[in-house]
């Protein structure tokens, strides 16, 4: 039987205890430990964002989340898109992308969004539909481009 992604978006007291321990979980399995980047990953920003959760069999294997404009980046932005690395073969990434352009366009009614993209993810930005708007830099030792789209 093939898995089903569930989609949700939640405010930050939306959350219940064990989505907060998952999700922060998650992050940190694939942005600290996966990835070895020692970083400060509760960076005092959730309580400020939107939550995109995509959960199977009740776990979440899906997450990014969403900022207001002039709450991270001048305009609307997404950030930590993360896919658990057993989910990665069924191709969530683009389905979560989609949940979240929508959230921001819907949320925060723009369609102008930037993201800080893992430089090695830019195709994967690209095809939908960002561009990229600066130089590689380095975000705590990770090659880093900014992107945009809806201009």
């Amino acid at each position: 039987m093939a898995k089903i992604i569930k989609w949700q978006i939640k405010r930050f007291n939306e959350l219940s205890l064990h989505e907060l321990y998952s999700l922060l979980h998650l992050r940190s399995h694939v942005f600290v430990v996966e990835q070895n980047c020692v970083y400060q990953d509760i960076d005092n920003k959730d309580e400020k964002a939107m939550h995109v959760l995509g959960k199977c069999e009740e776990q979440i294997v899906a997450y990014a989340r969403l900022f207001n404009a002039g709450d991270y980046f001048e305009n609307a932005s997404i950030g930590r898109v993360v896919i658990h690395p057993e989910y990665r073969d069924k191709k969530w990434g683009h389905e979560l992308m989609q949940q979240a352009i929508e959230g921001i366009e819907s949320i925060f009614e723009t369609k102008q969004i930037t993201i800080s993209a893992q430089l090695y993810l830019k195709k994967f930005y690209e095809t939908h539909d960002f561009v990229p708007t600066s130089e590689m830099y380095l975000e705590d030792d990770i090659p880093h481009i900014e992107m945009k789209r809806g201009y």
